[in-house]
């Protein structure tokens, strides 16, 4: 399956296509709502660039320092990457973690709108649909390398994996979990339900909130389909990417709970105690 296409001594790997692929759909659904909400769609054209690159090198970052256990089986640790710096460069090897690409393209939008004097979260709203998009099409690169499937299993859907690429363990095995495709099914819900959600509530909504039901939906089936996963990031004995989504979905489902409820309660409070002054004021009179 894994078949790249090669033209002279150009190598175009088909899971950079894919990659591609999703951010080019992701760039334009976020057009679509960014002229729905009156914004200037020209400017995710001109991000997009800064998006890839710093998103890529979040990715490849988060690789090193949480390479899989099959990585680290065979001695590239994060300490070999290190004394390596060519091999930390090698992104067509594969390595890159969805965490860091996510935090590394947050890093850059940040940059780009304090610097165009833009509301970072109103084009954290935009962009997060097509974030989800971009996921779910991009999980397809995984079904090319054959990587990223879960545990053995004899269900319909099941799908066979090659034995070059079956863990060492698992050698007998041959046909698995399609975690790629139940993440990929996950990422596409997310998108239809945030873009339903940002028009229905369009007037109650605050600035962040779309982006902050990404935060919470995607960590949420990510922690859960990380059971499922054979090869899992681990630092100090615990699963990187299992704990930080718990952490991530946790944290982002209090800041909204905080933000709609508390922080609306202390505004109107203020606003009450302001009135209540002015009216004795007025009472001194």
């Amino acid at each position: 399956m894994r078949e790249d296409i090669q033209i002279g001594p150009l190598v175009i790997h088909y899971y950079g296509v894919i990659i591609m692929l999703g951010a080019i759909f992701a760039a334009w659904l976020s057009t679509v709502e960014a002229k729905r909400r009156g914004e200037d769609p020209e400017i995710i054209w001109d991000v997009l660039p800064w998006l890839l690159i710093v998103g890529i090198i979040g990715a490849r970052i988060w690789h090193i320092l949480t390479p899989p256990a099959s990585m680290v089986e065979q001695g590239i640790t994060t300490k070999y990457y290190l004394t390596h710096p060519l091999d930390m460069l090698a992104i067509w090897r594969g390595g890159l973690g969805i965490p860091g690409g996510v935090m590394g393209g947050v890093l850059a939008l940040w940059i780009y709108t304090r610097k165009k004097g833009l509301n970072l979260l109103v084009w954290l709203d935009i962009i997060a649909p097509g974030l989800a998009a971009s996921q779910a099409i991009g999980r397809w690169g995984n079904y090319v390398n054959q990587e990223v499937y879960g545990a053995p299993t004899n269900l319909p859907w099941k799908i066979f994996i090659e034995p070059g690429y079956r863990l060492p363990e698992y050698a007998d095995q041959a046909y698995y979990h399609p975690l790629f495709l139940y993440e990929s099914l996950w990422n596409m819900f997310t998108m239809v339900l945030l873009l339903w959600v940002a028009r229905k509530f369009i007037t109650s909504l605050k600035p962040g909130y779309i982006f902050q039901f990404y935060l919470i939906l995607y960590p949420l089936a990510r922690f859960f389909l990380e059971f499922l996963r054979l090869d899992p990031s681990k630092v100090a004995s615990i699963n990187a990417n299992q704990t930080l989504m718990a952490v991530i979905a946790l944290a982002s489902a209090g800041l909204l709970v905080y933000r709609e409820f508390f922080v609306k309660r202390q505004i109107d409070f203020t606003e009450n105690e302001i009135s209540s002054d002015e009216g004795e004021l007025v009472s001194e009179k």
